[in-house]
């Protein structure tokens, strides 16, 4: 087995939507990014590429690179999923961590759990999504962004 570990941040702006796991989640701002700034799914995309030995997003999808302005972080998963399968590595499990102040994020969490494992074509029970304050502390507990934490295993397809 192969392990890896992601993290990503994205400060919070107005005018753009707020996307975790592929959810529109309703809230008065959005994730800052080149993308849609989906912060839980970059840290899981990290995870799955360290354990792959594949570098990280920034270096697949760099944010100077105008063909992902605005895309869904969803189909950067699919291209993840992909260099996997040519590299002969399925995914074990996944674990993760939201940290954001608010909003909560309990009511959207099987549905975020959803899109990562279709996109990934994998058992929705490999996929654990948990969310955490810092109880006001930092750059998440005023609210100023989000982060996300990443585990994941891979193992050859045979």
């Amino acid at each position: 087995m192969l392990i890896g570990f992601g993290f990503d941040v994205h400060r919070l702006a107005e005018g753009r939507p707020l996307v975790l796991g592929g959810v529109n989640i309703p809230f008065d701002r959005g994730l800052l990014g080149h993308s849609d700034a989906d912060v839980l799914v970059h840290a899981v995309m990290d995870s799955l590429l360290g354990a792959a030995g594949e570098g990280d997003i920034g270096r697949l999808f760099p944010d100077n690179d105008r063909q992902y302005r605005g895309i869904s972080s969803l189909s950067l998963l699919m291209r993840v999923r992909e260099i996997l399968v040519r590299k002969g590595l399925v995914v074990g499990n996944i674990d993760s961590v939201i940290v954001a102040q608010s909003p909560k994020l309990a009511p959207f969490m099987d549905e975020m759990k959803i899109n990562i494992a279709e996109t990934l074509h994998i058992n929705p029970a490999k996929v654990n999504i948990k969310a955490t304050t810092t109880e006001g502390l930092g750059f998440t507990g005023t609210s100023e962004g989000f982060a996300a934490y990443a585990i994941a295993m891979v193992l050859p397809a045979n």
